[in-house]
């Protein structure tokens, strides 16, 4: 069986090579688009962004689509990241400062459980679009440790483990909120594309 590309709803060929290390290229990889598009992430959930940008990248491009929709959930925080995780504490603040503003909000709460998520939507054609989300339990360190992640993953721990995300790089890349959701769609499209 042919491997199945998709344009991956993001010009950062970065990430493409993170989404192929975690595919089987032999079933389905990702190409980086051309050119990035401005998508206004207007949804409320990682759904309904991670819809916005595979069908903008669909209407340019005309070929199947993989866009994902991520961020950090803080329990003790509601509603002030999520889907806003990368807007966190306001536009242009770097990754550190975003995850120093994250502790210092957290100072004082006893419940530090958190959890990242991702949505990752494959846009076929307008009649053929599938989701699938993978979620990683953990809970938010009192300070940063490791170097190898970005974002928040130098205050994450997961669940089970005692390193964070940025200090286990390893760890990450098998059991990630992203690792899941590709785990399912593998599944899903490995039958999906044999009754094609």
């Amino acid at each position: 069986m042919a491997t199945r590309w998709f344009i991956l709803a993001s010009g950062n060929a970065h990430k493409s090579e993170e989404f192929n290390t975690l595919f089987d290229v032999e079933l389905m990889g990702a190409k980086a688009a051309d050119q990035k598009i401005e998508v206004d992430e207007t949804g409320e959930t990682f759904n309904e962004n991670a819809f916005l940008k595979a069908q903008a990248y669909y209407e340019k491009y005309q070929r199947p689509v993989i866009s994902d929709d991520s961020g950090l959930v803080v329990q003790a925080l509601p509603g002030e990241l999520g889907v806003k995780s990368a807007r966190f504490g306001g536009e242009g603040l770097s990754d550190t400062r975003r995850t120093a503003l994250l502790l210092e909000k957290l100072q004082d709460a006893k419940d530090r459980s958190a959890y990242f998520v991702c949505v990752l939507c494959f846009y076929l054609n307008p009649k053929e679009v599938f989701f699938f989300e993978g979620r990683c339990m953990g809970s938010i360190a009192s300070k940063m440790t490791g170097d190898q992640g970005f974002g928040y993953d130098p205050v994450f721990i997961p669940e089970g483990q005692k390193l964070s995300f940025a200090q286990d790089a390893e760890w990450k890349k098998a059991n990630s909120h992203r690792a899941k959701a590709v785990s399912q769609a593998q599944k899903f499209f490995s039958g999906f594309f044999s009754e094609k």
